[in-house]
């Protein structure tokens, strides 16, 4: 069976440049790099297989990324009239390049739970446990009793989420 042909992506210059920032700019996510450049390959007319093998993502990948621009664009062509909405486009670019929230379990613990534990943190560095609490933690992790909002009951499952910091 062949492959479905590319579809096919034509970028304004606000567009252009956009995606040239983003690449540009050294704080943006990686993800979000290789995204703007896979649309700015697309746009110079290189097929799937070649953008796969220059930005190391496989060929669905490509042409899924590749249909979701196509989609955006559609949808802000209308917008693009104002001067205002050209200041929106690059925040809309980033926004049609970002991963989209991914389904999962909900969440173990409640949100006055973790106000607690960010509470708590503030207070006291979590990052540097003495050993005997690090050892209390391993012991309270089996517990059936989770409800009490304390580090020991905690760290096993949020280690990512004390490794933020939420200032």
């Amino acid at each position: 069976m062949p492959n479905p042909k590319p579809t096919q992506i034509l970028l304004s210059d606000l567009e252009r440049d956009c995606l040239e920032s983003i690449i540009c700019c050294t704080s943006k996510p990686y993800r979000l790099v290789q995204r703007a450049q896979l649309i700015l390959l697309a746009a110079q007319g290189q097929s799937n297989t070649a953008i796969a093998e220059q930005i190391h993502l496989g060929r669905r990948g490509v042409r899924e990324w590749r249909n979701r621009w196509y989609r955006a664009c559609e949808q802000w062509s209308q917008d693009m009239s104002s001067e205002t909405a050209k200041h929106l486009l690059p925040g809309k670019i980033e926004a049609v390049l970002s991963d989209r929230p991914r389904s999962g379990s909900p969440g173990k613990f409640g949100v006055e739970q973790i106000v607690e534990i960010v509470a708590q943190e503030k207070r006291t560095s979590c990052y540097h446990w003495p050993p005997y609490q690090s050892l209390d933690a391993k012991r309270t992790c089996g517990r059936s009793d989770k409800t009490k909002a304390s580090p020991g009951n905690f760290a096993p499952q949020c280690g990512a989420f004390f490794k933020m910091r939420l200032r």
